[in-house]
């Protein structure tokens, strides 16, 4: 805001006296400013003003009336030749922090806008004041008593581009650029209060397609179509005679507020005209008359439209037609009332007195002087206003009657407290001056403040005027090429100010998938174009609140560069024409042109574009296709140009064949009729020859025929003799005419010979071949390329283009598979037979490398290695290794192993002690050697003693359990060097090599026994020794076996539904611990047993849940670790089951015979299974005693097969093929078989969906079971 003025000072800094008038010498309207406001503390708060003991204050003596003037602006200061009529504008500042409403303090100018506009039109304003700040209502009003000029606010000013900032008010506006659309454009005018006015503008329409769209407006925004009624038309005509369109606005009865900038815009496609024109409203200027304030506060209800508004400028402007007052001086002096009364009753007076502008009223009176009372704490008080610019400091000074009065300071009612760190307020006093200084001010300390002294205080108003952004560093111009990246770089005054890019005078959208990015480096900010296209070329801008930047990017096309040119061409009639051309870059279109006329594609036209290569190919010349042809890329003003030239070489009656040099080609075995059409008067006579034969008309197989204008030439069956030149001889009175056709009789050529394939390598082979003998007349335009495995039939072709030369290399064969390839060859013809196979192949490729190479052992003339085989053996597998060194500082590597072995270790042997040497390992095979594995570092050859040390696995450091009859198979490493001694004690008892083999490397011990028997259990010492060191190590081996059944199963008891039973531990616990019991019953009449409990681990039992009537029997199985016992104890009596209270009659009767051979109830079914799913068979048997249930494949009975699961339950037989392959497919059989028989049933497995060889070997399917599956394929696909 601007600072205030002082009383009796204007607001541009002048005395009231030394104001003069304007450059017309007439005296500018006066205008009054009223302001009324409660105190500063209940503003502060937000609520109505109290006093300490929370009542309500008494109503002070308002101020008296204060005339504040501003002079009017300048005509070049508002951008115009005319005056400004004045007026009287009403603002108010809202309360909300977040409004944009202009505020004008009590010595703000008035705004030189009128009313309309300030409603409708928005513009941008500074950032609103603190929200607790003061609500302020202004209005102006005339005073002839006191003439001063009015001057317009020029701080805080937003830049939109179009207009300037505030420093550049004083210079001269440029004029605008030349128009583009519009013949006529509007200009400036001046119309008299009341009068009417016309605007005109014209554009002619000679060049549009459509109508073009006007618009007009006031001021920068405000639209006037929608504005349109009693006092403003909008017009539109068309003469069709000149083609113009006509514009017109027409202004009725125009009112003062109608005057200033108006413009007129017009749009049509991508084209904009827009031209600015002034409205001057003059008035002649009348006396002062005295005015009663309840008619001067009084709201204007003449017209229908201005009905309502607040129309000031009508109420000063047109004093004449006031009617006039009786008395001059009126009859309730208001302002009296108005001074005696709380601020609360103005509302009240004004209401009584119908005075219904209480805003004005309201600043009027805040006008009017009022009496300072004397302040008891306060010698000097507070301005009652104070401004400063963001950044910059402000002192508050206040004078004190007291010094020795408390002083505070405060807020928005908030009290201030110093801030030492900060240095943000700082207090000090000079003598009975308390002042407080605010440093580095920002918006945040716009806002009241007060200080309290006592009971007394005092406020002021502090405003923090935010400089304008101004740009430092204009935008440059930029010039580019399509795809390139453009970065616009501006830098402006302040860091962190709010910019808006412009492109062509509309915001560039920065969304998130928007092509423009912008961001912020400090001061400097970027608007950046990854990708350019040519639509991104314009004018671009950035504006801030001081100043806006303009600069021109451009965006071309890359240069066009040609690759290759048109050439000039001559075919001839008939043939084909293809024109090309190479130009960059590639996605370039273009178009073709004939003599100057554009080619458009057909049938017999046809037009390319790939890439950079055009062409134009013409199927069938003419000799209209003579002429300059032309090809324009699109966008390029360059273009290429070739000429072509159509010739047709002189022939007598050939024109119809379509045949190249008179050639007409035939397939041997075919009917040739050749038909030619002739002319001549009289018709000529027609011999047809071949060498010096004449070809009569009468020949059977081969004969000349002529009828009408046409002459032909039959041959039913074609031969190869039949090849030949044919001569037809024309003859008349007016000359002979003679021409040659030859005719040539083709057939398919003979199969080559069979291929060589000199060269073979891991996935591919190179092979040769000839050409073959006879071509069948025709020449071999290529060859069809075959290959299949050996063991397959199936052929396939390796080439889908016609390979022309006589070799070629297959690729992407399997490493290891035998190949077979032949040969086709191919003319105009056809296809001829294949030629015999080649040799079968091989494909082989060498090993990778050996892998981890490393020294085993060192002696002094000796050197011991080991690898591990390498990681990619191939097809043609691992022959063996050769071991090579070389002494350190030499590259004569000398073979140690002439030859080659198969172990992963080799020792060389014959060093000389004390030498360092090198050592590498190749793999070798059938391809050759493989990139050798060298040790990094050299090797020292001599020994190195090393005690021993027994390295004992983690599971044999606790008690080894095998099963009686399993093997045992310990091997227990060591270290030491020279190779220890091994050693091996049982119990302290040496070990006979009968019952336990021991075997000795040299680097581990292994104990082993083939069958395991519990005498074999034991703790054994192992002693390993070298010179005087020893290191011991014990392992205890214990081998388990079934325990034997219980003893001694007794019935103890017998009640109701329950039989207790006891039995004794078995003797022979199998050397392991019994772990539990199972006890089973089984009913005497079917003797089926069933579990009744599992891992039971007492020694009795009570057996619950009987059924009455039923008489049991009970066995015991002991259970260890191994298992259940192989017998079981059973009670030698039974227990009956007596329902108590009944006495149980048994009859005799004869037990029926349950036994029967198996029989199957469902037999096995035909199925279909797809690879690499679970496929089941089922089927059911009924025998007893039980079947022992055995399946087969093929015969051959399924043993311990992981693949395979059976399963049988009730009856029911199940065999589950896991993850079956093709080889699974054949013949299978269930075989159940009892004491009493047996039975079979078969079914055919069949499996979808083969594999490949290399997929079966990945699986480790053996290779008998391939070749099979392989060959039963081969004869599948036979059949």
């Amino acid at each position: 805001m601007p600072e205030p003025t002082k009383k009796d000072e204007t607001p541009n800094g002048q005395p009231e006296e030394s104001v003069a008038p304007d450059s017309n010498g007439a005296m500018p309207l006066p205008e009054i400013s009223l302001e009324v406001s409660p105190p500063p503390e209940a503003v502060a708060d937000g609520k109505e003003p109290v006093d300490t003991d929370g009542k309500k204050p008494e109503p002070t003596e308002p101020d008296p009336l204060q005339a504040v003037v501003a002079q009017e602006p300048s005509p070049t200061e508002n951008g115009s030749n005319q005056p400004q009529p004045g007026g009287v504008g009403v603002k108010e500042q809202a309360e909300s922090g977040n409004s944009t409403v202009k505020e004008e303090g009590p010595c703000s100018p008035p705004s030189t806008d009128d009313d309309d506009a300030a409603a409708t039109t928005p513009s941008p304003t500074p950032q609103a004041e603190d929200a607790n700040s003061l609500k302020k209502l202004s209005i102006e009003l005339p005073n002839d008593s006191v003439p001063v000029p009015a001057m317009g606010r020029k701080d805080s000013v937003w830049s939109l581009g179009d207009g300037q900032g505030p420093e550049d008010l004083d210079k001269p506006i440029d004029s605008p650029p030349r128009s583009t659309l519009m013949i006529e454009s509007p200009q400036s005018a001046s119309v008299a209060v009341g009068g009417d006015i016309s605007f005109v503008a014209k554009v002619e329409a000679k060049d549009l397609l459509r109508k073009p769209t006007i618009k007009w407006f006031k001021g920068k925004w405000m639209d006037l179509a929608s504005k349109t009624g009693k006092h403003l038309q909008l017009k539109e005509t068309f003469d069709r005679l000149t083609k113009m369109h006509t514009y017109e606005m027409h202004i009725i009865k125009a009112k003062d507020n109608y005057a200033g900038n108006y413009r007129c815009e017009v749009t049509y496609k991508d084209k904009f005209d827009s031209c600015s024109f002034d409205l001057e409203v003059k008035e002649t200027e009348q006396g002062s008359q005295n005015i009663d304030i309840r008619s001067a506060f009084k709201r204007s209800s003449e017209g229908q439209e201005d009905a309502g508004e607040l129309d000031f400028s009508g109420l000063l402007k047109h004093r004449n037609q006031r009617e006039p007052k009786m008395d001059d001086t009126p009859e309730v002096d208001v302002w009296e009332i108005l001074k005696n009364a709380r601020p609360d009753q103005y509302e009240k007076i004004a209401f009584m007195y119908g005075i219904t502008d209480l805003r004005g009223l309201l600043r009027r009176m805040k006008k009017i002087p009022r009496e300072e009372k004397k302040s008891e704490a306060f010698a000097k008080k507070l301005d009652p206003a104070y401004q400063a610019d963001k950044g910059g400091k402000i002192r508050l000074v206040v004078d004190l009657a007291d010094p020795t009065v408390e002083l505070k300071w405060y807020k928005n009612g908030q009290e201030i407290r110093s801030t030492p760190n900060l240095r943000k307020y700082i207090f000090e006093h000079k003598g009975t001056q308390r002042i407080m200084v605010i440093n580095n001010c920002s918006l945040n300390d716009d806002a009241t403040y007060s200080v309290a002294a006592g009971d007394e205080k005092c406020a002021t108003e502090l405003f923090v005027k935010e400089l304008p952004v101004k740009i430092v560093k204009q935008i440059e111009a930029v010039k580019t090429t399509v795809n390139e990246r453009i970065e616009l770089e501006c830098e402006v005054s302040e860091e962190g100010a709010q910019v808006k890019w412009m492109k062509n005078g509309v915001e560039v959208p920065t969304g998130v998938r928007s092509r423009y990015r912008v961001k912020c480096e400090g001061t400097k900010h970027f608007l950046v174009i990854d990708d350019a296209s040519r639509e991104d070329t314009g004018s671009y801008s950035i504006m801030a609140t001081g100043g806006t930047s303009v600069a021109h990017v451009q965006v071309d096309l890359k240069p066009l560069k040609v690759f290759l040119d048109l050439q000039d061409m001559k075919v001839m009639l008939g043939q084909p024409i293809k024109l090309h051309c190479e130009i960059y870059p590639g996605n370039v279109p273009g178009r073709w042109y004939r003599n100057g006329q554009l080619i458009q594609p057909n049938d017999r036209i046809n037009i390319i574009h790939r890439n950079k290569v055009h062409r134009l190919e013409v199927a069938t010349s003419s000799l209209h296709d003579t002429g300059d042809y032309t090809f324009v890329p699109e966008g390029y003003s360059q273009s290429l140009s070739a000429k072509i030239h159509i010739i047709d070489p002189p022939r007598v009656h050939l024109e119809s064949l379509n045949f190249p040099d008179n050639t007409m080609t035939i397939v041997a075995g075919n009917k040739l009729r050749l038909e030619i059409p002739i002319t001549g008067e009289p018709a000529p006579r027609v011999v047809w020859m071949k060498g010096e034969r004449v070809i009569l008309e009468s020949g059977h197989r081969v004969r000349a025929e002529t009828y009408g204008d046409q002459t032909s030439l039959t041959i039913d069956v074609t031969e190869r003799e039949d090849t030949g030149n044919y001569k037809i001889v024309l003859q008349n009175e007016a000359g002979e005419a003679s021409a040659s056709v030859k005719i040539k009789v083709v057939d398919i050529p003979d199969p080559p010979e069979a291929p060589l394939v000199p060269e073979v390598g891991g996935d591919w082979c190179s092979m040769k071949w000839e050409p073959p003998k006879y071509d069948g007349s025709s020449p071999i335009l290529g060859y069809f390329i075959e290959r299949k495995k050996k063991q397959s039939s199936r052929w396939m072709r390796l080439n889908f283009d016609l390979i022309k030369e006589t070799s070629f290399e297959p690729k992407k064969m399997i490493e290891g598979v035998p190949y077979e390839v032949r040969i086709f060859a191919v003319n105009a013809i056809g296809v001829s037979k294949p030629s015999e196979p080649s040799k079968a192949f091989t494909p082989l490729a060498v090993t990778s490398e050996p892998t981890m190479l490393v020294v085993d052992d060192v002696t002094d003339t000796t050197v011991t290695v080991k690898w591990r085989p390498p990681e990619t053996i191939g097809a043609a597998g691992l022959d063996g290794y050769l071991v090579e060194y070389c002494i350190e500082g030499t590259d004569d590597w000398v073979v140690s192993n002439t030859e080659l072995t198969e172990k992963t270790k080799y020792t060389i042997t014959g060093l000389s002690p004390g030498s360092k040497i090198l050592i590498r390992v190749k793999a070798m095979n059938a391809a050759g050697a493989s990139t050798p594995r060298t040790i990094q570092h050299s090797v020292l050859v001599k020994e190195v003693i090393e005690p021993p040390k027994i390295r004992v696995p983690r599971h044999l450091k606790q008690t080894c359990t095998r099963r009686v009859g399993e093997a045992v198979n310990l091997v227990v490493p060591f270290m030491g060097k020279p190779r220890p001694k091994v050693g091996w004690m049982k119990e302290g008892k040496s070990i006979e090599p009968t019952h336990v083999s021991i075997r000795n490397t040299d680097c581990d011990s292994i104990i082993f026994i083939r069958k395991a028997e519990r005498s074999h259990s034991g703790k054994y010492e192992m002693t390993v020794q070298v010179e005087n060191y020893v290191d011991t190590a014990i392992l205890d081996i214990q081998i388990v076996d079934l325990p034997g059944p219980p003893q001694c199963v007794t019935i103890e008891d017998v009640w109701g539904g329950n039989v207790a039973l006891v039995w004794t531990p078995p003797k022979d616990n199998g050397n392991a611990p019994i772990t539990g019991y199972t006890i089973q019953k089984a009913d005497k009449k079917t003797m089926e047993w069933y579990t009744c409990i599992e891992h039971y681990h007492r020694t009795c039992i009570t057996i619950t849940e009987l059924v009455v009537g039923n008489e049991y029997f009970f066995r015991i199985f002991a259970e260890n670790m191994c298992g259940l016992s192989e017998t079981a104890t059973q009670t030698k009596k039974s227990a009956l089951i007596v329902k108590e209270g009944m006495q149980v009659k048994t009859h005799e009767y004869t037990d029926h015979d349950f036994m029967e051979a198996p029989k199957f109830t469902q037999p096995l079914i035909n199925t279909f299974a797809i690879a690499g799913y679970n496929a089941t068979l089922n089927c059911s048997v009924r025998a007893n005693p039980r079947a022992k249930v055995i399946w087969m494949k093929n015969k051959i009975a399924i043993l311990d097969d992981p693949r395979y699961r059976m399963f049988s339950n009730q009856g029911v037989c199940t065999l589950e093929i896991r993850k079956p392959s093709p080889y699974d497919g054949g013949m299978y059989t269930c075989k159940a078989v009892n004491d009493l028989g047996e039975a079979q049933v078969d079914c055919k497995l069949e499996i979808k969906g083969g594999f490949t060889f290399f997929e079966l070997m990945q699986r480790g399917v053996p290779l008998h079971l391939i070749d099979k599956y392989m060959n039963e394929k081969v004869v599948e696909q036979e059949k």
